[in-house]
């Protein structure tokens, strides 16, 4: 057979899912860009060319406020949910010798319940006379209900790095596993102690994983609306609310598209740091 009928056999084979994932992915992203470019006057959709929607995303006050706070938000978030989930993962792995299936399998229970369903939970546990509170005011720690755990960024930090805990402990699990034994074996006879050959050995092999998880934390939590519409307040809004307001009550959808693309930039480029900074890490140990 000859390298062109190959090539023509190899692209056959690949048109079907280029085209699906050109009209779902490409599709939408092309639109929402082409949006962002134009202006709107109620229902009137102006096609002229326009930098107006940036200048607004960019200069007006509340969206840089907004746009600071979700992204301070998703970051707190992304430390804790990585901190919490690589003990989890680094006791699977290492630690673990039977059975490991079904600790996996319960990490995943939380996926059977609806997302919103748990974020409503979170709500009744962290309200003025929820569960927590209860339990408080019960034991005698507090005389009164604490008022800083929902209704502000606190609430949305803690729901969201519950909700998103599953999806760190997996990549990091992958990696803790993929780990040689016999170079922490080797490390030891060198006369590594425990924490020295954590930082040299174990943390730098993992450190896929470790990416990994920040970036499947980081990346949707930023765009993440339901979570500061339940349990946030006017204090734990993020961009995600604006630019869905855009697109809803306003009816700007040219501005609420500026308002994405813009947070989707910023976040493209915290990614491109965080895995150049993880690859640099990694890479000392190859």
């Amino acid at each position: 057979m000859s390298s062109g009928s190959e090539a023509r056999q190899g692209l056959t084979l690949i048109s079907p899912t280029l085209a699906y994932s050109l009209l779902m992915l490409a599709a939408p992203l092309v639109t929402v860009v082409t949006f962002s470019f134009w202006t709107q006057n109620y229902l009137d959709i102006d096609t002229t060319l326009t930098l107006d929607n940036y200048r607004k995303a960019w200069g007006e006050p509340i969206y840089r406020v907004l746009m600071q706070r979700s992204l301070v938000i998703s970051l707190i978030v992304t430390a804790v949910t990585v901190l919490l989930a690589f003990p989890v993962a680094y006791f699977l792995s290492f630690h673990v010798t039977r059975r490991k299936a079904l600790w996996l399998f319960l990490i995943t229970i939380p996926f059977w319940t609806s997302y919103l369903l748990r974020v409503f939970l979170w709500k009744v546990i962290l309200g003025y006379n929820g569960v927590l509170n209860s339990a408080l005011m019960g034991t005698g720690i507090t005389d009164q209900p604490l008022t800083f755990i929902l209704y502000n960024m606190n609430a949305v930090i803690i729901t969201l790095a519950h909700a998103w805990a599953p999806f760190a402990i997996l990549p990091i699990f992958v990696s803790l596993e993929k780990i040689d034994r016999s170079l922490l074996e080797a490390a030891e006879d060198l006369g590594d102690g425990p924490v020295r050959r954590f930082f040299r050995v174990t943390l730098p092999l993992a450190m896929p994983g470790v990416i990994a998880a920040t970036l499947i934390v980081l990346i949707p939590t930023v765009g993440d609306y339901i979570t500061p519409q339940q349990v946030g307040g006017t204090d734990g809004l993020m961009i995600a609310n604006m630019i869905q307001t855009q697109f809803g009550k306003a009816n700007n959808r040219p501005l609420g598209a500026a308002l994405a693309i813009s947070a989707m930039l910023i976040v493209g480029l915290i990614a491109l740091a965080i895995y150049l900074v993880g690859r640099r890490i990694g890479g000392r140990t190859q």
